[in-house]
């Protein structure tokens, strides 16, 4: 099987395709059912593996893949690339993968509002933005208080129609994944209020936030901090809709390197997780309580996740220079 199933739909994806040619051989799904690449590690997992599927590799060849973020309108995940400064789509129907935006200004975490429009990261412009139904693009958010934010890097909607980012400068220590400049704001995580479009700092005290995510019913939001070693997964409490309390750390990841995430119906995290070596890279599952249950092992790092499919039981995986999808028998919480 190639990186597409078919021939590709446009001469952008063909160079794609092109790029991917050699990396492609380098890894080859299990021959084997169960997929020991899926580790249960308590069996509260064992009903979530399913025993006749395993890990795909939809495409590679990339150079650091992130925010996955599934249209079922469409059939189609859209993903970015980010110092390929582009954003890449992948088609369920065909397999064909093509450029959706290019160029994209460093794109980084994708989300859907809960009226089905695309919500960006974008770390070269410093802002969120929204791609309306018509393709025009509307700036969510680039300042707070007068200032430059730094570079959002992952966002989440809630039903309530807000939403919620995190700040982290990672896209603007160099060149790579955005450009350099000063930080002139700390790094926080905002939430939007789409009555009068106000921006609030809802934590201020997490040291270079990253990824996060609501449980199903919305009463917690999970952080990621990217800035203390080892990394750790908080937990708080959200209070009213707007407010963030009682914070607390859920998730101490040792070794590995916690990144984006999304959580499953049963408000399991699905965390995608690397150190670059064996045993490390992937995604960890880890139950309500913080106690990890399951692992997926890839073999490269794992930077994000989300949920996709007809059934939202399809797990797609953006890492590193290749995606990545696995069936589980779950579904993806609404908003992830």
């Amino acid at each position: 099987m190639g990186v597409t199933r078919r021939a590709f739909l446009s001469t952008g994806a063909a160079a794609v395709a092109g790029a991917a040619a050699t990396a492609w051989a380098d890894w080859q799904p299990s021959g084997r059912y169960p997929d020991p690449a899926i580790r249960i590690l308590d069996p509260s997992f064992t009903k979530y593996r399913l025993p006749l599927a395993k890990v795909e590799r939809l495409g590679t060849g990339f150079r650091w893949s992130e925010g996955p973020v599934w249209f079922g309108d469409g059939r189609y995940l859209l993903w970015s690339d980010i110092p390929n400064n582009r954003i890449l789509k992948w088609e369920e129907e065909t397999g064909a993968i093509s450029v959706f935006r290019k160029p994209a200004n460093n794109a980084n975490g994708n989300t859907r509002d809960r009226q089905g429009r695309l919500v960006t990261c974008e770390h070269d412009a410093r802002r969120v933005t929204r791609t309306e139904y018509d393709g025009t693009i509307t700036v969510i958010a680039e300042r707070y208080e007068g200032k430059p934010l730094n570079s959002p890097n992952d966002a989440v909607c809630r039903s309530d129609g807000s939403i919620w980012f995190t700040d982290p400068p990672f896209g603007v220590l160099g060149f790579y994944e955005g450009h350099r400049a000063t930080p002139e704001l700390p790094t926080n995580v905002y939430r939007w209020d789409p009555a009068g479009s106000r921006l609030a700092v809802v934590s201020g005290d997490v040291n270079r936030p990253n990824g996060l995510a609501f449980s199903p019913d919305e009463s917690r939001l999970y952080v990621v901090e990217a800035g203390v070693t080892p990394r750790v997964i908080h937990v708080f409490d959200v209070v009213g809709g707007t407010r963030l309390a009682n914070k607390r750390t859920l998730i101490d990841a040792g070794p590995g390197t916690p990144d984006g995430l999304r959580v499953d119906v049963d408000g399991n995290l699905w965390v995608g997780w690397g150190m670059g070596e064996e045993g490390l890279d992937g995604v960890s599952i880890f139950n309500p309580e913080g106690k990890p249950i399951g692992r997926i092992d890839l073999p490269e790092r794992c930077a994000n996740v989300c949920f996709g499919g007809a059934m939202r039981n399809r797990l797609f995986m953006a890492a590193s220079t290749s995606l990545y999808s696995l069936y589980v028998n779950t579904q993806g919480a609404i908003g992830g």
